[in-house]
């Protein structure tokens, strides 16, 4: 399928870029459409990791303030896992890694990719890395942490798999990277448990 960039502009950019695109794209019966205009929002790609301790049988999640979630009735701190934005030429391995530290305090020894995926794809270019990682989580919880230059305020949080579970249902843990990782360690917990409990 073919697609044609008649045109791209930077319409805005700051923390992140908004560029508006003119183009054509193959349609399935043959040919090409119409010329559309489309905007794409440019905040470049990310990396999450789900820190799991299965001798605790628990997770590691945290929890920030998200100007997106500014308007959820439930309120815009959000509780989520581990992520960061992919550096240039950065392995996604290294920023899970990175991210641990910095938003943790905890390291991560072991990592097993997840996913990747697009994160909204009719308006970002944003894709996300996945990953599920071995940790120690004993004595993580109700730690603060964050990269103060970055406007980082983190809470972190340890719960059981089965009540970060309950979490999702309830609605309290309501971003989709998230829910992604752990509807992921639900269907695949008994053989991680095997590879990491040797």
């Amino acid at each position: 399928m073919q697609v044609e960039v008649l045109d791209r502009e930077t319409c805005f950019k700051g923390f992140f870029r908004l560029d508006r695109y003119r183009l054509r794209h193959g349609l399935f019966a043959g040919g090409l459409s119409a010329p559309l205009t489309r905007e794409v929002f440019e905040r470049g790609h990310s990396v999450g990791l789900l820190p799991y301790d299965p001798v605790m049988n628990a997770v590691v999640l945290i929890e920030q303030f998200r100007v997106g979630a500014l308007e959820h009735p439930a309120g815009p701190w959000l509780f989520e896992i581990v992520a960061g934005i992919l550096e240039a030429g950065e392995p996604a391995r290294s920023v899970a890694q990175r991210e641990m530290e910095e938003e943790t305090g905890g390291s991560v020894s072991e990592l097993l990719p997840i996913c990747e995926y697009l994160v909204s794809p009719g308006g970002t270019s944003e894709r996300t890395s996945l990953f599920c990682g071995l940790v120690d989580a004993a004595g993580m919880s109700g730690a603060i942490r964050g990269v103060a230059e970055e406007g980082e305020d983190i809470r972190v949080h340890v719960v059981s798999c089965e009540r970060a579970m309950t979490m999702i249902g309830d609605g309290i843990i309501n971003s989709a990277m998230p829910i992604i990782a752990l509807q992921w360690l639900a269907l695949h917990k008994e053989e991680v448990d095997d590879l990491w409990l040797e």
